[in-house]
């Protein structure tokens, strides 16, 4: 069971590729977050039953397989049919007889079951000619939705550990360094931060106890990627983490991971057990003599444990606070000894660049920023799910070719990046190539890779109240311009969207946003303006429409907006009716319906069901009367 050599790694790869090769069918079942949520559980237990009740794994030679996320969480449960590449979309567990009878046994294909593109409703076969997959290029996820993260063999057949095995059997720690460096490999979790020259500062810091830790505690709203890995393909992230101890001279490690994630705890955990019974983790790693182990710390959930020095001092069993960056991690970080801390999808790219090459992935990206990045697309998009593409494609490519378009095909608004440190931009920043550079420079920031996509209908000055408001719940508390600059100016957007704004509230805004800059003492209160700064620099005139004009152009803010039903378009279909959450609205079938201002919140659902355009919105002052603003 054991791996003690390079001899026997490469003949514990070949049986497990050779087991492989013996399950001629497949049927992999994503079972990551997404679709469990959906009932992928229940697919997967279908498959197992059913092939094991009609002896279909001698006959057909058929394995189900539960895998990680696929990433295209819209049309979960999915289900792949191997060799051939079918894909199947919301699976249910009254379909699984049909899809063994027809696809497995016959090769027949279940239309109803197929993706259909939204553009021209064309159904699509297979999985690499949905656009969503087709465009994208995956180093990170290279495994996941191919893989059982519960079984090691599965994962050595798909490449797992040969990155540390060449690093171990041919390479020195400075020549893989070296290989990392070549890469152009920054820092995956935000900041972008060039992952050699940190390995190489610890290497070359003094003492022989240091750490090498993962940074799983994502927070963004909107980002689950580093979930994703962490559930579907946990080798990943352990075999860089060892390559990475081998080559700045650390024994011992820790991944750190959001409570919030049960599952990729279990998994986690699973595979560091498996690792290290197979002699990939713990003493000897391979037979060379190389010792490292790791144990996962689970977060207790709070947004600024995702910092630097408040996740190791977390770790460490201290309040999650931030410390100042004059004493710098690499010299002394946890438990003031030297330390490498990187992200989840950094620490799962190093075990390919190591296995191909540096230069195998700097071939994709941009100039500094190279290689691929994944991105959790999120919001008022068709295709919302889990991707990975080059650094510079752009964002346009992303939100409409692989995400498919703006929902119900509205015009197109914002899209946010970066969570709460990142920012809005607006569509005529839609040809931006995306990067680490060019984000920073027009007001955003690449954050964990959450990217979140607005329509028309969405009010820009209450997203940027939204993420203060998360972060005034997230701030740690511990210095003054984050604690009390995030609450001062969360008051005055709480004025703008319920009416009372005034003149002046602007630049109040922006004073107290640079006085946040200049003296908070971590990142989580220096980068908190962004997302209100960014909105302010494209989107000021709605600033502008809630403070003089009392009004919110996209009719969300429910203190400033009323709704009203037009006589000649509507033809009393009763949808609005049946979507109201307060039975606001009355008529009978075939006749104009009415809305009670009394009884309206406001909430906008009718707007959007209604297929006549019966319905507009106006200002509150201008109730009973008057005219819907531009463009309504």
């Amino acid at each position: 069971m054991r791996i003690e050599s390079r001899q026997e790694f490469e003949a514990a790869v070949a049986a497990a590729r050779q087991q492989g090769a013996d399950r001629r069918r497949e049927v992999l079942v994503c079972c990551g977050t997404g679709c469990l949520a959906n009932g992928a559980a229940a697919v997967a237990q279908e498959f197992a039953t059913r092939i094991e009740a009609d002896g279909l794994d001698a006959t057909l030679a058929l394995h189900a397989k539960k895998t990680g996320c696929h990433g295209f969480c819209e049309r979960g449960p999915l289900v792949v049919v191997q060799p051939e590449g079918i894909l199947y979309t919301k699976v249910k567990p009254k379909d699984v007889a049909e899809i063994i009878d027809k696809t497995v046994a016959k090769g027949e294909v279940i239309p109803r079951l197929l993706y259909k593109d939204p553009t021209d409703k064309k159904a699509i076969e297979h999985y690499a000619d949905v656009p969503f997959y087709k465009h994208q290029v995956r180093v990170s996820m290279r495994n996941i939705g191919r893989i059982d993260p519960a079984d090691l063999d599965d994962a050595l057949a798909h490449g797992a550990y040969a990155g540390l095995a060449r690093a171990l059997f041919d390479l020195t720690p400075d020549q893989v360094i070296a290989e990392v460096e070549a890469s152009g490999l920054r820092g995956r979790g935000g900041a972008g931060f060039a992952t050699a020259r940190k390995w190489k500062a610890t290497r070359k810091a003094k003492g022989e106890r240091k750490f090498v830790l993962c940074n799983g505690d994502e927070g963004d709203p909107g980002a689950f990627k580093d979930r994703s890995i962490m559930e579907g393909d946990p080798h990943a992230v352990i075999e860089g983490m060892a390559i990475g101890a081998y080559a700045v001279g650390a024994r011992e490690g820790y991944i750190y991971v959001r409570d919030e994630y049960p599952l990729a705890v279990e998994h986690v955990n699973l595979a560091l057990a498996k690792a290290r019974e197979r002699g990939l983790l713990g003493d000897n790693i391979l037979g060379t003599g190389f010792s490292f182990d790791l144990r996962v710390s689970r977060g207790g959930g709070a947004f600024v444990c995702g910092e630097s020095s408040a996740l190791m001092r977390s770790i460490e069993g201290k309040v999650g606070e931030p410390r100042a960056k004059y004493v710098h991690a690499s010299d002394r970080g946890l438990f003031d000894l030297p330390t490498v801390l990187n992200n989840v999808e950094t620490w799962s790219d190093v075990g390919a660049i190591l296995e191909h090459g540096g230069a195998w992935f700097a071939k994709w990206g941009t100039a500094k920023s190279k290689g691929t990045k994944a991105f959790s697309l999120v919001g008022k998009v068709k295709n919302t799910g889990l991707i990975e593409l080059p650094m510079g494609t752009t964002l346009r490519h992303i939100i409409f070719d692989i995400g498919g378009g703006i929902l119900k095909d509205r015009p197109f608004k914002a899209v946010q990046t970066g969570g709460p440190s990142g920012g809005c931009l607006p569509a005529d920043k839609l040809d931006l190539p995306v990067d680490y550079e060019v984000l920073t420079a027009n007001g955003s920031m690449m954050g964990s890779g959450g990217m979140i996509v607005m329509d028309d209908r969405t009010c820009m000055v209450d997203v940027a109240r939204y993420f203060l408001k998360f972060l005034v719940e997230e701030s740690c508390g511990k210095c003054i311009p984050c604690r009390e600059g995030l609450k001062q100016m969360l008051h005055i957007f709480d004025d703008l969207v319920e009416g009372r704004g005034k003149p002046g509230d602007i630049e109040r805004i922006e004073r107290l946003s640079r006085g946040m800059q200049l003296g908070s003492l971590c990142e989580l209160g220096k980068s908190a303006p962004n997302p209100v700064l960014s909105t302010l620099q494209h989107f000021r005139h709605e600033f502008e429409e809630h403070i003089d004009a009392k009004t919110c152009p996209a009719g969300m803010c429910r203190e400033l907006t009323v709704y009203q039903i037009i006589e000649d378009p509507c033809t009393g279909c009763h949808l609005c009716t049946r979507v109201c959450p307060t039975a606001a609205i009355a008529g009978k079938p075939k006749q104009k319906h009415v809305i009670d201002p009394a009884l309206c919140i406001a909430c906008g659902a009718c707007f959007d069901v209604c297929p006549e355009d019966a319905i507009r919105f106006l200002p509150k002052k201008h109730e009973g009367g008057g005219h819907a603003p531009a463009g309504h």
